[in-house]
């Protein structure tokens, strides 16, 4: 069997995104996605974690990406784990943890409506709009 390295995530845009060319003149778009994850504890409360990630998107999807996603927006990401390693400028090894993406599709408004507060997993096919990268 071959190996896997797939992420999906749906989740909201922690800030607008980040748009700038390379020296050659290529897209690349950064953005952060939050998940959260909602439960009832043994006691009957409620609880929620919040993850962030981190997206990457190039080219072509990169330059959509940068220039029609906002903060707030729910999004269907779909990419790969890259790991990044440096050292900075205080001489520390940091690593970063990206999802390359290679499809993203916009699936809300910037902002919930009452519809998305009580269905946040239900979306509606004409407010998809599928972008793809390959």
């Amino acid at each position: 069997m071959s190996n896997v390295n797939k992420v999906i995530l749906v989740g909201r845009l922690g800030g607008d995104p980040t748009l700038r060319y390379t020296r050659g003149n290529t897209a690349v778009s950064n953005f952060s996605v939050a998940t959260t994850e909602r439960w009832t504890d043994a006691s009957g409360g409620k609880q929620e974690h919040t993850e962030w990630h981190r997206v990457v998107a190039w080219d072509k999807l990169g330059e959509i990406c940068g220039n029609h996603l906002a903060k707030g927006k729910l999004v269907y990401v779909e990419g790969r784990l890259r790991t990044r390693e440096w050292i900075d400028n205080d001489n520390i090894k940091r690593k970063i943890v990206e999802i390359i993406a290679f499809d993203v599709q916009f699936l809300s408004s910037a902002h919930k409506s009452e519809t998305d507060k009580n269905t946040d997993h239900e979306y509606r096919k004409e407010e998809v709009k599928k972008i793809r990268y390959n």
